[in-house]
């Protein structure tokens, strides 16, 4: 790994985070691979997601469901849309094995609805693929801060 390797996945974690946070799943969505997995785990960090509840498990056909769900219209949750802001930080490469490259990044992210304002905060763990000379998603895990705990509704992809 060279430091053009962690500048380039740093700018891939940016855009992935100003896509998410302006709402423009479409974009989003186009950052991962056909076999991607989406993981926002509920009460502890390392549960068996196949065994135990999770806040979101997806496979990629799930998300792209989820995405269409959300240009119904019909989302009253994320109506109007939540003003989303996120930060992207303390990104590290953890290794690489095969294609992936296994990084995490730490996130704090404002929310804020007519209901106040939520701050979301936690740890990212990617395992990004080049495909086609660009990077993508086949794994992302959102290890929330305080997922052990009630977690208000999220109706916004985090």
């Amino acid at each position: 790994m060279n430091g053009q390797d962690i500048r380039r996945i740093e700018q891939f974690l940016y855009r992935e985070a100003r896509l998410a946070d302006e709402h423009d799943y479409d974009g989003w969505e186009s950052l991962w691979t056909d076999d991607g997995l989406y993981w926002v785990p509920a009460g502890g960090d390392d549960i068996d997601p196949t065994t135990r509840m999770s806040i979101v498990y997806d496979n990629r056909r799930r998300i792209s469901t989820r995405i269409k769900q959300f240009h119904t219209g019909k989302r009253h949750t994320q109506i109007p849309a939540s003003r989303l802001r996120r930060v992207v930080s303390n990104v590290e490469i953890l290794g690489a094995e095969g294609a992936e490259t296994t990084v995490e990044a730490n996130f704090v992210l404002v929310e804020s609805r007519e209901r106040g304002k939520e701050i979301w905060a936690g740890r990212y763990t990617y395992r990004l693929r080049e495909v086609d000379g660009e990077l993508r998603m086949a794994y992302k895990k959102v290890a929330l801060v305080d997922n052990a705990r009630v977690v208000p509704t999220m109706s916004f992809l985090i």
